[in-house]
């Protein structure tokens, strides 16, 4: 027999091919993916993933208030810290779980969910050292080997697997005795769950995979100023403001449909120009919302982009400004200052306020209120909350928890959480009276709404940073907030528990610069200065893709970024305007059930396993369950590139 060429690696006989998971494996002995597997959707077990901790953390808190961390959420911020490497604590066994414990942790369980249940995915690093011992001891002939009965009673007198079927037991035997001499090894035992673990966990890997069209899509941008925003619609469509006031519309693949400017023309020919600081969409009442340099909050139509309505004779700048409906016909706009306060304009029946104020005297074509008569208003209310030491650098209003989130670079007041009016609770009532202090302003005659208030601490959670927070992003279904600043490190945090971050996400060589959380895909996204972008799973904490300057090609100062969750893609605004669109999975025939997206030239019937085994041009091996017809493994270059043209079992039937 020929030897076989040095340069091709030759494969153990025990080692299994190329496994690709897919979500619908649901078949008996063979369908379950190991605890090791932290993919989208699916926790080990006896442990939450971060989707259903939400559930039950939030549940626990009160509705409408943040208060400081408890003994308990301590405690459940040490066991969401173990979450952070889901994948690698359940292979090595990490964890406080005792003997006992382990001993009898499938005791309670039912039949039916045993069966369900591959014995593979009962055993860790603790019980393999019991199995150890208990290998010796079932050897009763002192061979250092088992056969199919002292192993059947092993596992079923160590793991307590009396509802499971010997059909399982006597498959697993089979699979580990791949020589077919009826007997197997400690060493045997150990290589077949190495591989099967290790080749589970690549697979997860693999589902998890996410990539973007290189190099980026670049467009020439209309804009002359720095690009301060960007936002979408629900339809996909991309907005984009820049300082001069100019809006530029594009479609999800960055081609440019129109511009419009909302600094009307009467006022652009002034010696002064008007700057906008920022924008943002009111889709309730079709209407954009800006903030000017000149103290003011203006309103235009979406559609026409005629001028509405604008506030007037605010004491400072909006620099971060935002709007979120919080009831019917109800609304709040809020934004952040140089001063590091958060001014909250609340709104009640806010489309007879809009039409009302329509109607006010016109000032250079647009109709003007001073905020005077808005915070006096019957219907609207106005609040300064003093919440940072340094100015705004983001904020939002999350309706989901009715607390408005803000951040800034001052690192002892790096994050707030807070609430928008304070606390109306009787009995904290009188304890707001005395602990709000009143910040007197500079200016003599001021009214009192323009006074700085300060929280009573049980209406704010405040999370320290040091160097600050840039740039943040919340999930509440995920119960995952996550931070990021000048030291270039993402911290990601339970929400309740600002005392210690739960995870940190090291890599960024330059400070960070934006932030998002894709929910429905598990992924964190995130931007630095130096215009590295970075995807991050957030389950494992682990980094999925680093796509560099060189890459992607984006050349210029980065003014501003945006994650379209619609398009899903990343919008990066600089001297021109770039999107990195992130890859489709291939869902050809979606609508129709397929084998094989190649032909199929092989099949054969495994009476063993009851399995069918299929195999295609593209050197894809597929096993099936004869009984679900589920998918149970997928061998993906099984012969590299080469086709499969027939398969046969040897005369054992298990290889």
């Amino acid at each position: 027999m020929l030897p076989c060429p040095m340069k091709k690696k030759v494969r153990p006989s025990t080692a299994a091919a190329r496994l690709q998971s897919h979500k619908s494996f649901t078949t008996g002995l063979y369908d379950s993916r190991p605890v090791t597997a932290g993919g989208p959707g699916q926790a080990p077990p006896n442990q939450l993933s971060l989707g259903d901790k939400s559930r039950t953390t939030l549940g626990r808190a009160p509705k409408h208030t943040w208060s400081k961390a408890t003994d308990d959420e301590v405690q459940n911020l040490e066991s969401v810290r173990h979450l952070r490497r889901a994948t690698l604590a359940q292979i090595d066994g990490i964890g406080d779980k005792d003997e006992a414990n382990l001993t009898h942790a499938f005791v309670g369980q039912s039949a039916g969910s045993l069966i369900k249940s591959k014995i593979e995915e009962k055993i860790n690093i603790d019980t393999l050292d019991m199995l150890k011992t208990a290998f010796e001891e079932a050897d009763e002939d002192g061979s250092g080997e088992l056969d199919l009965d002292e192993f059947k009673a092993l596992l079923i007198g160590k793991l307590h697997l009396e509802g499971t079927k010997e059909q399982q037991i006597d498959a697993l035997f089979y699979k580990i005795d791949y020589s077919s001499d009826g007997l197997i090894t400690w060493d045997e035992f150990c290589t077949y769950m190495q591989l099967e673990y290790a080749e589970k966990e690549d697979s997860v890997k693999r589902a998890k995979e996410v990539f973007f069209n290189i190099p980026a899509k670049f467009e020439a941008t209309p804009h002359r100023e720095s690009v301060i925003a960007m936002t979408d619609t629900s339809d996909g469509t991309l907005l984009a403001c820049s300082q001069d006031g100019m809006v530029s519309f594009w479609s999800s693949g960055l081609d440019l449909k129109r511009t419009r400017s909302v600094v009307p023309q009467e006022i652009s020919v002034r010696t002064k120009q008007k700057w906008i600081t920022d924008f943002c969409l009111m889709p309730t009442y079709n209407k954009i919302i800006v903030g000017t340099g000149e103290r003011e909050i203006q309103l235009f139509e979406l559609s026409s982009f005629e001028p509405y309505c604008m506030i007037s004779n605010f004491d400072v700048v909006p620099i971060k400004i935002d709007y979120c409906t919080t009831g019917d016909d109800e609304c709040i706009i809020l934004f952040g200052d140089s001063e590091g306060c958060v001014n909250i304009l609340q709104i009640q029946s806010a489309g007879e306020c809009l039409r009302i104020w329509k109607k006010a005297p016109k000032i250079d074509g647009i109709a003007n209120i001073s905020i005077d008569a808005v915070a006096n208003g019957k219907q609207t209310s106005f609040i300064r909350w003093k919440v940072h030491g340094d100015w705004v650098q983001e904020l939002k209003y999350y309706s989901e928890i009715r607390q408005v989130i803000s951040c800034s670079n001052h690192a002892s007041t790096a994050l707030v959480i807070g609430c928008t009016f304070g606390s109306t609770d009787v009995d904290h009532h009188n304890a707001k009276e005395s602990l709000t202090q009143v910040i007197p302003e500079k200016k003599k005659n001021n009214p009192s709404y323009f006074n700085l208030k300060e929280r009573i601490p049980s209406d704010q959670s405040v999370f320290k940073v040091y160097k600050g927070v840039k740039s943040f992003a919340f999930s509440k279904h995920k119960n995952l907030m996550i931070t990021g600043g000048m030291d270039r490190i993402i911290r990601t945090w339970n929400p309740y528990v600002p005392g210690k971050p739960t995870g940190m996400l090291r890599g960024h060589s330059a400070p960070i610069f934006y932030l998002f959380i894709a929910e429905e895909d598990d992924r964190i996204f995130s931007v630095s200065t130096d215009k590295t972008v970075r995807v991050w799973d957030i389950q494992d904490q682990s980094c999925l893709l680093v796509v560099r300057p060189k890459v992607h090609k984006i050349r210029g100062d980065l003014q501003c970024c945006h994650y379209s969750t619609v398009g899903k893609c990343l919008l990066v605004a600089t001297d021109q305007m770039s999107i990195l669109q992130i890859k489709a999975k291939s869902k050809l025939h979606a609508d129709i059930v397929i084998t094989h997206r190649e032909p199929i030239h092989a099949c054969a019937y495994n009476k063993d396993f009851k399995q069918v085994i299929t195999c295609s041009d593209a050197s894809i091996i597929k096993l099936w369950d004869f009984e679900s017809g589920d998918t149970i493994f997928e061998y993906g270059d099984a012969h590299g590139d080469a086709a499969i043209t027939c398969l046969t079992f040897d005369n054992t039937g298990r290889r």
